[in-house]
Formats: structure tokens, sequence, C-alpha cells
């Protein structure tokens, strides 16, 4: 809550042609932020201080796993913080979607920790053998789990985003109520695209894997890449239709 209550000071996320309808951390806010700060509890590596420097490694590979993840996190609290402030929605409609965004957040960390330190494993050449205190010695992942796991993955994606797109259609039915300009309309309009394309990139990338199988699974993995210039092809056009809109209210 103190992050969010620093950066509702200094305006952060704020754009001068979008008026601000919440300049207070409501209660749902609140609850939002001791789920997210759970979640981040969950992703976060061992405190203990590694007696040897294999120990060291392999902290600092969890370290990097944990940090990819801590990303993806902060980048849906942050979407979450702007919408709060730029609608101030509180309704019943409002609060089940965001509590079904917090339920997916949930379900999404452990899947997400799992495959970053997968990944991290893979690339830095570090086996992926697990022992157990017992002895036993079993592989992390098995080959044809990798397509399990880039579904789980692809599907919490999907949810988180398709979430946002929700939230940001029921604002925009709202738009009456909420007395929004023509521009933050064409924002809201354009926040719904940009959370669909997410939510196609997605699905794009559980097509794949699960009709590929397994051995598509790096191909679902970089599927992701695509986010890139997608993102960046639709800004440019949004941009040039704004610029428009705005010549035309003006």
């Amino acid at each position: 809550m103190m992050l969010r209550d620093k950066l509702i000071e200094k305006n952060i996320g704020s754009k001068n042609d979008f008026r601000w309808r919440s300049h207070e951390i409501t209660r749902i806010e609140g609850f939002s932020d001791a789920v997210f700060a759970f979640a981040v509890t969950l992703l976060v590596i061992s405190l203990e201080v590694p007696e040897t420097f294999d120990e060291l490694l392999h902290g600092m590979s969890n370290f990097i796993a944990f940090g990819c993840g801590f990303t993806l996190l902060f980048f849906v609290w942050y979407n979450q913080y702007v919408f709060f402030r730029r609608y101030g929605l509180q309704d019943p409609v409002t609060i089940t979607l965001n509590g079904a965004l917090l339920f997916v957040v949930l379900f999404f960390v452990y899947p997400l920790k799992f495959l970053f330190t997968i990944l991290i494993k893979m690339f830095s050449g570090q086996s992926l053998l697990v022992t157990f205190p017992n002895g036993a010695v079993e592989p992390a992942i098995r080959g044809e789990q990798m397509q399990q796991l880039m579904t789980t993955y692809g599907l919490g994606y999907i949810a988180v985003f398709l979430v946002f797109a929700l939230l940001y259609r029921h604002a925009y039915k709202k738009r009456a109520e909420l007395e929004l300009t023509e521009l933050e309309q064409y924002d809201t309009r354009t926040s719904i695209r940009e959370a669909l394309l997410s939510v196609a990139v997605g699905v794009l990338s559980v097509l794949i894997v699960s009709i590929g199988g397994s051995g598509w699974s790096a191909v679902s993995g970089f599927t992701y890449c695509l986010l890139g210039p997608v993102m960046a092809v639709h800004g440019a056009m949004s941009g040039k239709r704004r610029k428009k809109l705005e010549s035309y209210v003006e």
C-alpha cells in the first residue's frame, strides 16, 4: 500500500488528457496488495547464506528466475493500479473481476516460478536432475510434461489479460456514468484491444503446443516474443488515430 501511496502522490501512470477518478486507496486495492504481496512471497528464494560455491551458483540461478517472475507480477499489479486510478470503480462487477484476477495471480505463481527456474537451468547448462532426501534422483521435468507446463502457463497468461479486457470493457460500458471524454473513451477501447492482443498471443502459444505436442514447446514459448512487434504496430496505428481524434476534438 505504501508503494501505491507514493505512486499516487507523484501521479505516476497518469496522462494529462485522462482524468483520474480515484486518488485514494480503496479497500479492494488494499486487499489486492495483500494478495500480490503473498504471491511475491511464494516466489521468494531461500534466504539462507550459501555454504559452498555450488550453492551460491544455484541460488543465483534461482534469483534470476525470481526476478523474471517478480517482473511479470509487478506488470500485472501496475496495470491494476492504473485501472483503478482512471476509473475508480467499486461496483459488484469490478469487485468480482478483480477477485478473478487475484485468483489467477495466485494460481499463476508456482507454474511461473517453475517454468523460469527450468529455463534458467537449461540456458545455463545446469542439471535438471533433482536429488531427494532419500537419495532418489529424478528429472525436474520429463520431455512429455513440457506440453502440460506450457499449456498451464499459457492458460494463466490468457486468463490474466482476459480479465483486464473485461475490466476495461466494463468501464467503457459505464462511460456515461463516468463522464468519459471522447479521448478517454478512445484510450479505453485501446486498452481493451491491447489486452485482447495479449490474449490472442497466449491462445496461439497454447494451440501450438497442444497440437504439436512437447516437441513444439520451444516454439510455443518463443511465440510470446510476438508481443513486442504486435504491440508496437498496434501502438503506432492507435497513436495516429488518436492524433486525428485530438485535432477533431480541439
